[in-house]
C-alpha cells in the first residue's frame, strides 16, 4: 500500500495508524504547493481534488478521504483494536466521532488557517471552534482517550487537528489563532497521545519532532 501525505497535514492521522498497526506501507510526500510526487508526479492525477490523504491499495484502488482510510486500516488487523468491531455500538460511536471531528473540528479550522481570504467570518468561527474543543475537554475529563481507556483511530485524528492549534505544551504546525492553554484534561490527553512510539515515529518522519 501507499499513504499520499503532508506533512502536519490531516493526513498524520493514517501515518499515525500505520504505525500503531506496523503495516508496510510506503509514504509518498506531496509537495503542496506544486502538488506534485516525488517532483514530477502530479497529484491530480492521483486525487483530482488535490488533497490528502489518498492510499492507494496493493491492486491500484485509492481511498480517500482520513475517516475512511484509517478504519479500512484499522480492520486490516481487528486484533490491535484502534477500531470497534463493525456492527457494534462501540463502532457508531466510533463513527459518531470520526464525523464529529470533520464537520466541527477540521472544518472549523478551515476558517482560521485561511484567515486573510476567510476575513469577518473568522469572527463567528474562532468561538464556534473553541467552544467546540471546550466541550472535548470535558468529555475527557473522566477517560484516557476519546473513546474510553484504549487508544483508537479518533484520537489520532484528534491530535493531527490539535497541532494546528496552539498553546505552551504543544508545538504547532500551522499557527492558527486559536489557544488551547486553559484545557487541562486536552493538555494530559494530548501528552498521552504525544509520547506513544507510533507518534514520535511520525512525527520524526514527518519533521514535527
Amino acid at each position: 500500500m501507499k499513504l499520499y501525505y503532508i506533512p502536519g497535514s490531516c493526513s498524520l492521522s493514517p501515518h499515525i495508524v500505520i504505525n500503531e498497526l506496523g503495516l508496510d506501507v510506503t509514504l509518498l510526500k506531496v509537495d503542496h504547493r506544486e502538488h506534485t510526487v516525488d517532483g514530477d508526479v502530479d497529484y491530480y492525477d492521483v486525487n483530482p481534488l488535490g488533497y490528502v490523504p489518498i492510499l492507494e491499495l496493493t491492486d491500484g484502488a485509492r481511498l480517500r478521504e482520513g475517516p475512511a482510510i484509517v478504519q479500512y486500516l484499522a480492520d486490516q488487523k481487528p486484533e490491535m483494536g484502534l477500531a470497534p468491531p463493525n456492527g457494534t455500538l462501540e463502532r457508531y460511536r466510533l463513527q459518531g466521532w470520526l464525523s464529529f471531528l470533520t464537520s466541527e473540528i477540521h472544518k472549523g479550522f478551515i476558517p482560521l488557517l485561511y484567515a486573510g481570504l476567510a476575513g469577518k467570518y473568522v469572527d463567528t468561527a474562532k468561538p464556534r471552534l473553541e467552544a467546540r474543543y471546550g466541550w472535548i475537554d470535558k468529555q475527557l475529563a473522566d477517560r484516557q482517550f476519546l473513546l474510553g481507556d484504549t487508544f483508537t483511530v479518533a484520537d489520532a485524528y484528534l491530535f493531527a487537528l490539535t497541532g494546528w492549534g496552539q498553546a505552551d505544551w504543544l508545538t504547532s504546525y500551522y499557527k492558527a489563532d486559536i489557544y488551547f492553554d486553559d484545557l487541562k484534561n486536552l493538555q494530559a490527553w494530548y501528552g498521552r497521545v504525544r509520547e506513544r512510539p507510533a507518534v514520535q515515529k511520525a512525527l520524526q518522519v514527518e519533521g514535527l519532532a
